[in-house]
């Protein structure tokens, strides 16, 4: 058996992976990303990339499978490679369960937006809605409050901010330090209580704190939904510091709501690697 590869276009990223059958078992290439603002270009410099640098050729390869809003814009098969489209949603759910080696969970993908699926072997997949918060809020409030749109110096601002000069936290309108299961540094209000002292830092550390809290709080209610525990987190913001060390935004949620939330090796390829798998 030849090759398959996925291909995941994005609006200005297309991600590209391989399986091949080894033993009777499919083996995963490494994946990469190009960037293009043209889909076209983006997956003919993925293909020409990934093969090159996999030492791939034509005749190795047995299918292309495509998912992504910018797969719409590829109307004909890749170098006359049989290419065929599937569904995003099942990419995710699919990609999340291979990566994290789970057999019921629920995926969340943090691109521009957030998409929440919930994924099973035995159920199959089920798309479940999910939010407009995610990294388009994150880089558009950026670039409003702090005049920043490059996400490293952002995450670099944020890394000296304090939540204390920015957000109202459950201890600070509490008689008592914690209420219940809610410690006391979850927050009652993002941005609920800015300090005339705030400094772009702290403002930084506020926006990442909204993007991931609200990303946290919709993935919980529809975990409880589905009677899930497991949540994974994947997608671009899985490679952000502050999601990675997890502590800050999603830890206190795990203890508050009894939930676990996880970020696999290659999370921000998962759809990707979903896409790959249903060829």
């Amino acid at each position: 058996m030849g090759v398959v590869i996925g291909i995941d276009v994005g609006g200005s990223t297309t991600k590209i992976v391989g399986f091949k059958e080894e033993n009777g078992e499919k083996k995963a290439l490494m994946p990469l990303f190009v960037s293009a603002n043209d889909p076209i270009t983006s997956v003919y410099g993925a293909f020409g990339k990934f093969t090159h640098e996999n030492g791939l050729s034509l005749k190795d390869i047995d299918k292309v499978m495509m998912t992504g809003v910018g797969a719409t814009f590829v109307t004909k098969d890749l170098y006359d490679l049989p290419c065929s489209h599937v569904s995003e949603f099942d990419s995710i759910g699919l990609g999340g369960m291979y990566l994290s080696g789970l057999s019921e969970c629920l995926v969340v993908s943090l691109g521009t937006g957030t998409a929440i699926v919930h994924a099973s072997k035995e159920k199959g997949i089920c798309y479940l809605g999910g939010t407009g918060v995610g990294g388009g809020t994150l880089m558009g409030l950026s670039k409003l409050l702090l005049k920043a749109d490059n996400i490293d110096h952002i995450v670099e601002m944020a890394d000296e901010g304090a939540l204390s000069n920015i957000d109202l936290c459950i201890g600070d309108i509490a008689a008592q330090r914690s209420m219940g299961r809610m410690p006391a540094d979850l927050t009652a209000s993002n941005f609920g209580n800015v300090s005339d002292l705030a400094t772009k830092s702290d403002i930084a550390r506020g926006i990442l704190n909204l993007v991931f809290e609200t990303v946290g709080m919709v993935a919980i209610f529809a975990a409880r939904s589905r009677g899930v525990r497991d949540v994974v987190l994947t997608g671009n913001l899985t490679q952000l510091a502050f999601c990675r060390q997890k502590a800050e935004y999603f830890n206190g949620l795990e203890e508050a709501y009894g939930v676990h939330f996880l970020i696999p090796d290659l999370a921000q390829f998962s759809t990707v690697i979903g896409t790959a798998l249903q060829g």
